[in-house]
C-alpha cells in the first residue's frame, strides 16, 4: 500500500499571498471545498463540503505563517467526526518557499497505509488524482490575481 502522495506546483505569487489561499476560509473555498465550517487555526476542527462528494472533517494541526500549515483529516467525505484525535486520518501538509517572486508549494499527504484496509486503496487513488485537480486550481486562482 502506498502511504503519501506528493503535488507540487510553482507560483508567480509571494509566500504571504500562496499562505492566506491555504488557510484564509474566503479564499480556500475558491479552489478546495465548496464551504467551510469553521476556522483554520491550530487546534480548531472544521468541516469542508465537497458538493457531489459529502463533507469532512479536519483538525489543523500545526501552522508556521507563512512556510507550513497542516491537518488532519479523514479521506473519502462523508466523514463528519466529532474528535479526530479518535479516529485514523490522514496528513495533509504544506511546505512554501519563495525565490524570486515565485512560491513553490509542496503538498504532502500521508497516513493511507494506516487507514482501514477497505478505503486505504480508494482513498489513496481517488485524493491522487483530487489533488492534481485542486493544486492546479489553486495554481490557476493565484496566477489570476
Amino acid at each position: 500500500m502506498q502511504d503519501i502522495i506528493t503535488k507540487e506546483i510553482t507560483v508567480k505569487a509571494p509566500k504571504e499571498r500562496v499562505y492566506q489561499a491555504i488557510t484564509d476560509p474566503k479564499q480556500i473555498t475558491k479552489w478546495f471545498p465548496d464551504e467551510i465550517e469553521g476556522m483554520l487555526e491550530v487546534g480548531q476542527q472544521s468541516i469542508v463540503t465537497f458538493n457531489g462528494y459529502g463533507k469532512s472533517s479536519l483538525l489543523v494541526i500545526d501552522a508556521n505563517p507563512f512556510d507550513y500549515f497542516a491537518y488532519r483529516w479523514i479521506p473519502g467525505g462523508s466523514s463528519i467526526i466529532d474528535d479526530l484525535t479518535t479516529v485514523q486520518t490522514t496528513l495533509v501538509e504544506f511546505h512554501l518557499t519563495e525565490q524570486n517572486g515565485r512560491t513553490k508549494v509542496v503538498l504532502t499527504e500521508s497516513g493511507f497505509a494506516t487507514l482501514p484496509a477497505d478505503v486505504a486503496a480508494k482513498s489513496f487513488s481517488d485524493n491522487s488524482g483530487g489533488w492534481d485537480q485542486m493544486m492546479s486550481r489553486l495554481e490557476k486562482m493565484l496566477s489570476q490575481d
